[in-house]
């Protein structure tokens, strides 16, 4: 039976708080807080030491009590383990903090303090509001939902949760909403944007022009992305080996893999050039990627008189070398398959949003298709006879009239000496009954009528 006091200092205290002790499950003494009224106090702890009880003997389950308690817990608490989570799986720091902003940002708005309020029908009902509050694109709505299951994933997969509340909420269709969309470069407008670096004497983003060309060049034949190219070193090429490769570290890589590409062989020579007299650790591009490349890339090309806008989209940093490099790799022969390897793209859908085939390459490709029936003259669709070309047309040189466009327009049995019945006589009214003959009707289905 549970034992129900006052501490020494609250005894003479009217509204102090109660205690109770009790023996939990596993037969070890609790001591808990209970209210300032003593029946309730009582009745608490009537309710725990029956739990204790009914566990001990098997008929509630110590994991889903476990689960039932955890539930009541503090909401901030776990926030923080699952920052530190985060923080030692080598996400960079920010990944870490965009996350946890639009987590944190969920937990606030749906006023959720304890962990059972995390619902879904709470965090959609916030999205919505806040998509139209502030106008959220479809992918920015979509990266709050995929933050938050990541959250409540964690809390399952650490045994806090028993399953994740807000699994099933619909995501949007990021086709149908594009706010910053991308355009590939053509081969002549890359070829310009280079001259136009190269022949700038202003520095833009602490880089100036024959730096900004290298950066373009390298972008564009390896299709690395601006973080990957700003950890570039020495020591990430190899030119011995065949072909020569470049190494892309899992702590750079997106997804955190590392990668191996194969380098383009009029690169190596440019590269060879590059490297000469840097440390082997030294980056080949310091900076890179703090800085603003699609104002360097905007200025270059806004120098030479080329759009960095127009209805097709924006030729930024990533569009004029990434999205270049894997749209040209399948306008020149490479497959499917091979142009995802080379982009280390996960899905291939992945790699088809990167490639901008616009009228004039589908025109192209067409004009390549063969036609199997360019010497073949076609026939009537309701002729019975077989196809003809040219050459037999030609060969019944001496047939007149309309019947020498197609000679199988005469039976094999008509000669000259047999002549046609007019089309109005009675043999070849009698002709065309014998080979069409009307359908006998049975008597019954008459007198059914």
């Amino acid at each position: 039976m549970a034992s129900v006091f006052k501490l020494g200092r609250d005894k003479k205290k009217r509204n102090a708080n109660w205690y109770f002790e009790y023996c939990d499950h596993d037969g070890k003494k609790r001591m808990r807080k209970g209210f300032t009224d003593k029946s309730l106090t009582e009745q608490l702890a009537v309710k725990l030491e029956t739990e204790a009880r009914l566990r001990r003997m098997g008929y509630i389950d110590d994991r889903q009590a476990e689960l039932a308690e955890g539930k009541k817990s503090a909401v901030s608490k776990h926030l923080d383990d699952y920052e530190r989570s985060l923080s030692t799986r080598k996400n960079t720091s920010k990944h870490v903090k965009l996350t946890m902003g639009r987590v944190r940002r969920i937990v606030v708005g749906c006023k959720f303090e304890m962990l059972g309020d995390i619902s879904a029908d709470a965090v959609g009902e916030f999205m919505l509001e806040l998509q139209v509050e502030e106008d959220l694109g479809h992918r920015t709505y979509n990266h709050y939902l995929q933050a938050m299951e990541g959250f409540c994933s964690w809390l399952v997969k650490k045994r806090r949760l028993s399953a994740n509340p807000v699994m099933g909420i619909e995501r949007l269709n990021n086709a149908t909403d594009v706010r910053h969309q991308r355009r590939a470069l053509t081969p002549e407008e890359f070829a310009k944007l280079v001259k136009s670096a190269r022949a700038s004497s202003e520095t833009i983003q602490c880089y100036d022009g024959e730096t900004r060309s290298r950066i373009y060049i390298l972008s564009y034949m390896t299709g690395l992305r601006r973080g990957e190219l700003a950890s570039l070193t020495q020591q990430s090429f190899d030119f011995i080996g065949d072909p020569p490769t470049l190494t892309v570290q899992a702590t750079i890589s997106k997804h955190r893999r590392k990668d191996l590409l194969p380098l383009h062989p009029e690169l190596v020579p440019m590269l060879l050039n590059w490297l000469k007299g840097l440390e082997p650790e030294e980056p080949l591009f310091p900076k890179l990627a703090r800085r603003r490349t699609w104002l360097m890339v905007k200025k270059d090309l806004e120098r030479v008189g080329i759009p960095y806008e127009t209805a097709d989209g924006f030729a930024d940093f990533h569009a004029a070398g990434r999205h270049t490099h894997i749209t040209e790799l399948l306008r020149n022969g490479a497959s499917l398959t091979e142009a995802k390897e080379l982009a280390r793209h996960a899905d291939v859908n992945m790699t088809m949003r990167y490639t901008h085939i616009g009228l004039n390459d589908q025109a192209r490709a067409l004009k390549a298709l063969p036609n199997p029936c360019q010497d073949i003259v076609r026939k009537p669709a309701d002729s019975g006879c077989h196809d003809t070309t040219v050459d037999d047309i030609t060969s019944h040189g001496d047939t007149k009239g309309a019947d020498s466009a197609n000679p199988c327009r005469t039976s094999p049995f008509d000669t000259d000496k047999q002549k046609r019945a007019p089309s109005d006589s009675d043999g070849a009214q009698w002709r065309r009954r014998e080979l069409n003959p009307r359908p006998v009707i049975p008597r019954r289905w008459l007198l059914r009528v």
